[in-house]
This record gives C-alpha cells, sequence and structure tokens, in this order.
C-alpha cells in the first residue's frame, strides 16, 4: 500500500454513457496523476481513482464541473476503499449486468468543433453532410435498441473505415466510441431528387438552394423527419406551402444561419442567444423587429416569430449554400405526424415539395422541433421533443411499481416510470386519427424496450373519448388509475419542480373531464400528487355547440353575454351584428342545455373576449384567438377590471363582472389594446383573490400554476407577480409544458405517489 495516498470508488448514474464521460474521466485522472479506472457497466459509469488526497479531491470536483457537455449527472456516490498502489489509469471493458445499459441521450445540434471541421477545407470531412463526434449528432432517432452500440442504431448498416475506426478506439480522441462516427470514405450519402424520387444531377446542396432561391417547396430529411422548406422573405413560396399544406394561419418557424441573422429579425438578450446556441437548438420565440426580412405569411398577425439556428450539418450546409433564413416546418399535412420513412415522405409528401434532399441514413423516432417561449427568468417549453426526450426526469420519490401513462388528447405524450426516473415521450401531436395513434403505440413499445419498463400501472384521463383512454381501458394485464384532467396539471407542476404538496392549484386550460361528469377547465384545486379537492372555479357558462364552440370563439362570446347581460346583452356590439344571422339560434341553443355543456373554462373565457373585441370570429388552430388577445395587450397598461367572488361550495370567479367591463369600455371608444390589458390584469387579480381567500381555509401558502392558459406570459407574469406580492410561493413550469403535453408526467406522478401511499 503506497503512504498518504487516498483510493476511492465512484458510481456515476445518468446520461453517462455514449456521450464522452469514460475519455472525461481518463482525461482527468491523468492529468491530476491519478492511478486506478474507469468503465461502463447496466448502471451508468464506476470509477476507482488513488492519488494525493488534494488532487482526489479535485478530481471529484471536476468531475462534475467539467462533465462533457451532453452529460446529465443524476447521482454520484462515493466510497473511501484501501490504497492499493497502482500505477496508470486505464478504461476498463464494459461490464454487462441485468437491466438497460443506459440512460439514452438525446439528439444534440452540431458542436463547435465540428462546425470548425465541416467548413475546413484542410480537414478530411471537409463539408461532409453528417459529420459528428461524441458531444453532438444523432443518439435517440437512431437506437434502435440497448445496449448502445453501433450495431444497435440504425448506422449498422456503415461499416467504418480504418480512418473513423482509429478514432472510434483512441481514448483520447473526441470520436472515442462516438457510435454515429463517419466521414465522406464509409458514412450515408446526400441526394436531391424530384418528388417522384428520381435523382437530380449536381450537387445535391447547391441544387436545393437553388429550388429555395427559384420560390419552389424543398423537402429536407433532419435529425427526427422530414421537414418543408421555403425561402422566409418569399411571400408567394410562403403562400404556396401553406396551400399546399393546408395550414391557413398558424405562424411556421424560420431557420437562420447564424446568431447575426437571428438578431436582424428578432430581439435577442443573453437568455434568448443561449437557449438557440444550446444543444438542444429549440425554436424559440421571440419579438419581431418592425421592419424584419420575413414575409408576412410566415407569421401572420404575430409579434414574435420561432426562430432556430442549423441543428445538423445538412442544415448548416443549406443555410449558408442559400445565404438567407429559411422557413422550416413539419413534414406532414395538417393533422398528421412528421413523416420520417423515406418510402412514407415520398408518398405522403410528393404533392408538396418540388424536390427532396434525401439521405441513407434511417431515422428508427420521429421528433419534432422543441419549441421554447423565454419569461420569467427561465424559459417555458411549449412542445417538449427534439433535444430534450428521451432524458428522464427525476421524480420527488421512486414509483414502487413501473407505470404507463397514456397522456392526453392534444399535444400528446405519455410517459413511462420506473423507480425515480419518468421518461416523457417526444412530442406525439393531437390523438385524433390513425396516424397519430399508431405513433404513440409504436413510441410506448420503443421507450418499453429502451428503458426496460413492464407497466404494472396504466394512468390515464378520465374522459371516455380520449383515444389514449380507450387505449389503457383495452390494455391488459395492468392496474388502470383514474387521474382527472387538472389534477393531473397540478401534478406536473409538482413534478417539474420536484415538489409533493399539498399546494393551492390553478389550473386554466380548454377543457378537461371533471370528475363530477362535467366539464372544466378554470380550476382552483387543494392539491398533493395523491389527491385534490376542486375548490373553486370561473362561474361556467354554456358551449352552444359543444366542438363548434371551440372552432367558433362568436359563439362564446354569444354565451358569455348571454350570462353575463341575463339574457339581454347590448344590440350594438360589433360581435352581434357580424353574426347576427345566427346569433338568436346560438343563444337558444346555449339556454337549450342540448348540445351545450355547461364548462368552466378559462381557454374559452379569452376567446369569448378575443371575439368580443374583433379579433376574430372563427379560428384556424388552437389557442389562435387568446394569442392575439395576449398580442393586443398595451403592456403600459396595469389598470385591472373589477371582479367579485362568488358565494358558495365552491369559491367562484364572476366572469360576467369581467365581460360587462370589457363591454362598458369597449362601447365608451377605450383602444382594444386597453382593455384587452386590463381583462387579463382582472383575470389575475380576481384569481389572487380566491388564492388568498383558499390560504386563509387551509393555510397552504404556496401556489402552483399550470394548463395551456399560462403559456400566457402576460397572464402568467401577472398572476405570479399578485401572489408573490401577496406572500406566496409560487411554482411555474421549466421543465415540463403547461399545456398538455405535460398531462402525462403529471399522471405518472399520481399514480406512483398513490400507489406509494396503497391508494392503487
Amino acid at each position: 500500500m503506497s503512504s498518504g495516498k487516498a483510493r476511492i470508488s465512484i458510481r456515476v448514474e445518468g446520461i453517462v454513457q455514449g456521450v464522452g464521460f469514460r475519455p472525461h474521466v481518463h482525461s482527468l485522472a491523468r492529468r491530476l496523476r491519478l492511478a486506478g479506472w474507469v468503465g461502463n457497466d447496466g448502471r451508468g459509469v464506476f470509477i476507482e481513482a488513488e492519488g494525493e488526497p488534494e488532487d482526489i479531491a479535485r478530481f471529484q470536483t471536476d468531475l462534475r464541473e467539467q462533465a462533457p457537455p451532453l452529460a446529465a449527472i443524476h447521482r454520484v456516490t462515493t466510497t473511501e476503499i484501501p490504497a492499493r498502489g497502482d500505477l496508470g489509469f486505464s478504461i476498463a471493458d464494459s461490464l454487462q449486468g441485468s437491466g438497460p445499459a443506459t440512460l439514452v441521450s438525446p439528439d444534440a445540434a452540431t458542436c463547435r468543433d465540428c462546425l470548425t471541421e465541416l467548413f475546413d477545407p484542410a480537414d478530411r470531412r471537409f463539408l461532409h453532410p453528417f459529420i459528428n463526434c461524441t458531444n453532438c449528432g444523432p443518439r435517440f432517432t437512431v437506437i434502435k435498441d440497448v445496449p448502445y452500440d453501433r450495431p444497435a442504431t440504425t448506422m449498422s448498416g456503415f461499416a467504418m473505415c480504418g480512418d473513423c475506426e482509429r478514432e472510434y478506439l483512441d481514448p483520447e480522441d473526441r470520436r472515442f466510441h462516438a457510435q454515429p462516427i463517419c466521414c465522406p470514405a464509409c458514412g450515408p450519402t446526400l441526394r436531391l431528387v424530384g418528388p417522384r424520387g428520381r435523382p437530380r444531377p449536381g450537387d445535391p446542396i447547391e441544387g436545393a438552394a437553388e429550388l429555395l432561391r427559384s420560390g419552389r417547396v424543398l423537402a429536407v430529411k433532419g435529425l427526427g423527419g422530414y421537414h418543408l422548406a421555403v425561402g422566409a422573405a418569399d411571400e408567394e413560396a410562403v403562400r404556396t406551402l401553406r396551400s399546399r399544406k393546408y395550414r391557413e394561419d398558424k405562424p411556421f418557424a424560420v431557420l437562420v444561419p447564424d446568431l447575426d441573422a437571428a438578431r436582424g429579425l428578432c430581439e435577442l438578450n443573453p437568455d434568448a442567444e443561449r437557449l438557440l446556441t444550446g444543444p438542444q437548438s429549440p425554436i424559440v420565440l421571440l419579438p419581431r423587429r418592425p421592419g424584419a426580412a420575413v414575409a408576412e405569411g410566415v407569421a401572420p398577425g404575430q409579434g414574435r416569430l420561432g426562430l432556430m439556428l442549423p441543428y445538423t450539418p445538412v442544415h448548416h450546409l443549406l443555410a449558408r449554400a442559400f445565404a438567407g433564413p429559411y422557413v422550416l416546418t413539419s413534414g406532414n399535412l395538417s393533422d398528421e405526424p412528421i413523416a420520417h420513412r423515406d418510402g412514407d415522405a415520398l408518398e405522403r409528401l410528393g404533392g408538396l415539395a418540388d424536390g427532396f434532399l434525401v439521405h441513407d441514413r434511417p431515422i428508427h423516432v420521429r421528433g419534432d422541433d422543441s419549441v421554447l417561449l423565454p419569461g420569467r427568468g427561465q424559459a417555458i417549453p411549449l412542445r417538449r421533443s427534439r433535444g430534450y426526450a428521451p432524458q428522464p426526469l427525476m421524480l420527488s420519490e421512486p414509483a414502487p411499481r413501473h407505470v404507463l401513462a397514456c397522456g392526453a388528447e392534444l399535444k400528446h405524450t405519455f410517459c413511462l416510470a420506473r423507480d425515480r426516473h419518468a421518461f416523457v415521450s417526444h412530442h406525439i401531436g393531437d390523438l385524433e386519427n390513425y396516424e397519430t395513434m399508431r405513433s404513440f403505440v409504436e413510441g410506448v413499445e420503443h421507450y418499453r424496450r429502451l428503458f426496460d419498463i413492464t407497466p404494472e400501472l396504466l394512468a390515464h384521463d378520465l374522459h371516455p373519448e380520449y383515444l389514449s383512454t380507450k387505449y389503457a381501458l383495452d390494455t391488459e394485464g395492468a392496474e388502470l388509475v383514474a387521474v382527472q384532467h387538472h389534477h393531473a396539471h397540478i401534478a406536473s407542476c409538482l413534478a417539474d419542480n420536484q415538489e409533493r404538496g399539498p399546494v393551492i392549484g390553478v389550473a386554466f386550460d380548454g377543457l378537461g373531464y371533471g370528475d363530477d361528469d362535467t366539464l372544466w377547465g378554470g380550476e382552483l384545486l387543494v392539491a398533493d400528487l395523491v389527491d385534490f379537492t376542486r375548490a373553486g372555479r370561473l362561474s361556467p357558462v354554456p358551449l352552444p355547440g359543444g366542438a363548434a364552440a371551440i372552432r367558433q370563439p362568436w359563439r362564446m362570446a354569444a354565451a358569455h353575454l348571454d350570462s353575463a347581460y341575463g339574457g339581454a346583452p347590448p344590440d350594438d356590439l360589433p360581435v352581434r351584428s357580424r353574426n347576427r344571422l345566427r346569433w338568436a339560434d346560438v343563444t337558444a341553443l346555449a339556454g337549450s342545455g342540448t348540445n351545450a355543456p355547461l364548462a368552466s373554462s378559462a381557454g374559452r373565457l379569452f376567446d369569448a373576449v378575443a371575439s368580443i373585441l374583433g379579433l376574430g370570429d372563427t379560428v384556424a388552430y388552437e389557442g389562435q384567438a387568446a394569442i392575439a388577445l395576449e398580442q393586443l395587450a398595451d403592456p403600459a397598461e396595469h389598470g385591472a377590471y373589477p371582479a367579485g367572488l362568488l358565494d358558495g361550495d365552491l369559491v367562484t370567479v364572476d366572469c360576467g363582472d369581467l365581460v360587462r367591463a370589457v363591454v362598458s369600455d369597449l362601447r365608451a371608444g377605450v383602444a382594444p389594446a386597453i382593455i384587452s390589458a386590463r381583462f387579463h390584469h382582472g383575470l389575475a387579480a380576481v384569481t389572487a383573490a380566491g388564492c388568498v381567500r383558499l390560504r386563509a381555509a387551509t393555510g397552504l401558502r404556496t401556489v402552483a400554476l399550470s394548463g395551456g392558459v399560462f403559456q400566457n406570459q402576460l397572464f402568467l407574469g401577472a398572476l405570479a407577480g399578485r401572489l408573490e406580492a401577496g406572500g406566496f410561493r409560487v411554482l411555474t413550469h421549466h421543465r415540463i409544458p403547461p399545456n398538455d403535453g405535460g398531462i402525462s408526467l403529471g399522471q405518472a406522478a399520481v399514480a406512483a405517489a398513490r400507489d406509494a401511499a396503497g391508494r392503487c
């Protein structure tokens, strides 16, 4: 034994395989002159290190602080062991154990080192469209099975050349054990083909850029599927894309070559720049500069643009060749999943695209782009997919049994939970057709296999017509756990913040099935992960025509006006005159109780006010009217309409007060931008008052905010600010969307907590 030396055994768990963690440990140990070894096994990375005590202490610090960019360390366990007097530090052979070989890393944007090589004429990977290393490139979308080795990926058909193999086997090389490693001599091939798959001559990147310059629609195969691209400044090309895709108004994302180009289109702060340039490379919603050189049809009527930077070598090469921003939107028809298999893409997109920029590396799992909205000091995820999934979230306590949470219907995700890991899926889409349902079922099977999960509990929504609910009810061999929609929202916020509750939960969204068989959507709950009590709500009004009231906000305006004025709203309102031919029929339907269910929906209240202010009587996509209302609001106006809390068993916000205040100002000639701001602040004020009343009854001083309405930055900031000023601690979302994309995590957290409490 070497006198004075210390030796430790370290276990590192998390996403620490396939991300360059062993070379990181090896390099760090050699720099500090430590002896020992590092290796992989079924639980993560194991290390033994021996050296001077101060060097061992530094090693433990740098192990975390200097970890590779794609690593996600969940737990480090250290044990002191006797020194052995070893010499040298080595990388040990991997050990196979029971269970999954690794947590799988998300796909990552091209790193700075690879980008430098990509455009270096002296580098052997100069202009290679598939350059990658252990710090970047495809991961989740190419993995077919575990352990994560090349034969279990879609790179299995590409044998490494001698040069790549030497890099792959060298612990000092940036590409040590980078499973997708390749070069022009041994990697995939990029091609430009026509709509029927016929190859086009010439350089594929230059040919693709020429299609964009000539106003054509280009399909581009990315990491997780196909996208459709047109020049972002070309109004006619954007109009053509909207027509072919059947996407009337919903904004398109724009890919810009670099940060300088992004600054020319939008206002950027350091947080936005950090999001744009991070390895996840999401779409980031940013304030649009006046006169930004982007076609109006890219984001009609919007004050924000969704910007992204190139995140694959193909996108970088195309951006450089085109020399300008281009639209990049999911390769599908509206309401379909993104196309990711080559044959299917040619068949489904052949009538949409004039050319296809394709390659022969298969995509195993589709993955849409993630979407983030900066706000309140941290970004709010609106869609969590490429770059984030399947990285797990940590539950506040272990799940006693394996859980599958089937999610909701819109913005669908599912979640599998094992021990403390909750694996929320990539974005599936709106679960309303066969193709999306098949994507859900295939995704569940893939996640089960990757993470060695056999569900014993199936959590599902209460709504009997959701396809996700029907899937759960039709699945045999697991115990069912029904979770109310808004309880799942609050539970998702608790899980997002690793809290257990109890809290006052404000769940504001469009609609969800209540445990009393009515429609909820503006709820004040007293909740923890196990259970909840409905303690308050927005005053309910009918949805005249059911789903038609969601597509036609003027119907909600009619219902709210009828309710607010006792059946006799003012005759001179523009919304009435615009819809005079159907107004009486719709208000009669609302009063009949037939095909007009009562709903306490915050989302529909926003729709109603938007319609009253003339922002649209119909919508082409979910949330369109509410988004317009938020963007209309004057940021300098902080006045708030007064609204009361009605007496009764539930703390009930009187929506009629807000509607009458809106109408009064509108008839008095107050600017709609002022009215919108006062409405937002008024709803925030009365909601905060409801929370104060519940605090007095329960003693709870923490409020969790969840539901799709909290994608509205103005309302979120107004409510959170009032609550914090009133002495509350406020929990919001920062890792999982507040919309229905977060429902599956909430369901999983509830099922696990009930199981731990013996309530299943």
